[in-house]
C-alpha cells in the first residue's frame, strides 16, 4: 500500500511540474508571432469602429505640398461585394469569395472633389493577392460612386466618375474612385486635365492613408502571456 500511495504521488507531482511548463510564459516563436499579426489585421474591419477605419479627416498634400485635410461627409451601410462594384469586378470578387464592403466619401479641402473608398474584405491575404491579380486593368470600372443627398457630394455618380484605382493591404482591397463636385462627366474633361489635376493624387493618398489603418503591423508581445517571459 505505501508503494503504491508512493507512486500516486510521484504522479501527482510530476501532473503539476508538467501543468506549470505548460502554462509558463515563454517567448513567441516566429510562426506565431507571424500568426498574431495576420490575425490582428483580419479582425480590423469589424474589430474597429466605422469612424475609425474612415476616419473624420485625412492629410494630404496640396499645391507645393501644403498641408490640407480630406473631409468624411459620410459612411455607408456595409454592403456585399458584388452589389457596390462594376460587373467586371464583381465576377473577380465573387470568384475569390470577397466577404463585404465598407465605404465612405470624402471631399478635398476645397470641396472641389469628391473620393469614394471601398474597403473589400477578403479571408485571408493570399486570398487578396490572387484576387488582385485578376482584377481588370481598367480605370473605368471599380467601386462606384457613393453620393449623400443634401451634401456637396450630391451630384456624384458613374457618370461623373473621372478614374478609378486600388491598392492591397493585408486581406483587404482599398478601392477608390473620384471625380468633381461639380457633377461634370467624366467625358466632359480632357485626358490631360485630369492628369495634371490633384483629383487623382488627393483620391490615391485618401486610399493609402485608409490601407495603413487597416494593414499597419501591430505591436507584437514578446512572450504567450505579455511581455514577460
Amino acid at each position: 500500500m505505501g508503494i503504491i500511495l508512493a507512486l500516486a504521488a510521484t504522479d501527482v507531482l510530476l501532473g503539476v511540474v508538467g501543468l506549470l511548463q505548460e502554462t509558463k510564459s515563454r517567448p513567441l516563436t516566429l510562426a506565431e508571432r507571424e500568426r498574431y499579426a495576420a490575425q490582428d489585421v483580419a479582425r480590423r474591419w469589424h474589430a474597429l469602429r466605422a469612424g475609425s477605419v474612415f476616419p473624420a479627416e485625412v492629410e494630404y498634400a496640396g499645391l507645393n505640398r501644403t498641408r490640407q485635410l480630406a473631409r468624411r461627409v459620410g459612411i455607408a451601410a456595409e454592403a456585399p461585394c458584388q452589389s457596390v462594384v462594376d460587373a467586371p469586378v464583381a465576377t473577380v470578387l465573387k470568384q475569390h469569395g470577397c466577404r463585404t464592403m465598407l465605404r465612405a466619401t470624402y471631399v478635398d479641402q476645397t470641396s472641389a472633389f469628391v473620393v469614394t473608398i471601398g474597403v473589400a474584405v477578403f479571408p485571408d491575404e493570399d486570398t487578396r493577392v490572387g484576387t488582385a491579380s485578376d482584377l481588370p486593368v481598367d480605370d473605368r470600372v471599380g467601386v462606384r460612386p457613393v453620393a449623400f443627398p443634401r451634401t456637396v457630394t450630391e451630384r456624384f455618380g458613374a457618370a461623373q466618375r473621372q478614374r478609378t484605382g486600388w491598392v492591397g493591404a493585408g486581406p483587404y482591397i482599398v478601392f477608390s474612385t473620384a471625380g468633381y463636385t461639380d457633377g461634370r462627366t467624366r467625358e466632359s474633361i480632357p485626358l490631360e486635365e485630369t492628369l495634371h489635376s490633384e483629383l487623382w493624387s488627393t483620391a490615391q493618398t485618401v486610399a493609402g492613408r485608409i490601407a495603413r489603418i487597416l494593414a499597419e503591423p501591430p505591436e507584437i508581445p514578446r512572450c504567450t502571456q505579455g511581455n514577460v517571459c
